[in-house]
């Protein structure tokens, strides 16, 4: 069995989700795969439940009733994957904004001293292509911000390729995180750094999406912002509750 479980959250992602496996299956090392989709009406998980002919031990599907957040849908992966065997818990997005070959780079660090491994952005540069320019400043600026906040020494805390060990996800307490959009990416960090888990950044190129719609919008931006004070706050009055 594979110790290593990729988590693809979904919602009308027909146009990159089957390449998108069959290219992380293709990969020299071995992976399971779990799509967590959230109803989408293109038909997503229809074109997951063919594929599952093709790899029954491999491929998965949770479908969930309606859009709830990228939050709430890696959190029911997480469960579902602590549920099973899996050692290395990884995050990966289906529109190959993520290169599914990096996985074997994220988990190499695992395997080393890494708790949590990031495919970070911002490691050394900015490696970002096909976005425009106020998007890599709100990214890059985004970044800044958490880092002085919390105190991660973290590059690219928005990140959203990430390779967890086991051990991680059983210590936090999932049913406390409360940001469903992409701040639930700073929050897990967060929570991995206050418990004294070691993070390891490796650096990546992401590129942005070919296929398929964005689903970034002005309530996620305003969630990262102004959550990322509350949450620095709650750490330190409600520290036993974190």
């Amino acid at each position: 069995m594979a110790d290593g479980l990729v988590i693809i959250p979904t919602f009308n992602e027909i146009e990159n989700i089957e390449a998108i496996i069959k290219t992380v299956f293709d990969l020299k090392r071995d992976f399971h795969i779990l799509v967590v989709d959230d109803n989408s009406p293109d038909g997503t998980a229809d074109n997951v439940r063919q594929l599952q002919t093709q790899f029954p031990e491999s491929l998965f599907l949770e479908v969930r009733k309606e859009k709830s957040g990228l939050g709430t849908a890696y959190i029911h992966g997480f469960k579902w994957a602590l549920a099973g065997d899996y050692e290395y818990i990884f995050e990966m997005d289906a529109d190959f904004s993520h290169r599914p070959a990096d996985l074997l780079r994220l988990h190499r660090a695992c395997l080393n001293e890494a708790d949590v491994a990031v495919g970070s952005r911002y490691k050394k540069g900015v490696n970002v292509v096909n976005w425009p320019l106020f998007r890599i400043l709100l990214s890059y600026g985004a970044s800044f911000y958490v880092k002085l906040i919390t105190g991660m020494k973290v590059h690219d805390p928005t990140a959203g390729f990430v390779c967890y060990r086991r051990k991680v996800l059983e210590t936090i307490n999932l049913d406390n995180v409360r940001f469903i959009g992409y701040a639930f990416q700073i929050e897990m960090k967060f929570r991995a750094y206050l418990k004294g888990f070691n993070i390891e950044e490796v650096s990546i190129i992401f590129t942005d999406r070919i296929n398929g719609k964005s689903k970034m919008n002005s309530s996620i931006i305003r969630e990262a912002i102004f959550g990322v004070f509350t949450m620095k706050l709650r750490s330190i009055f409600f520290k036993k509750n974190f």
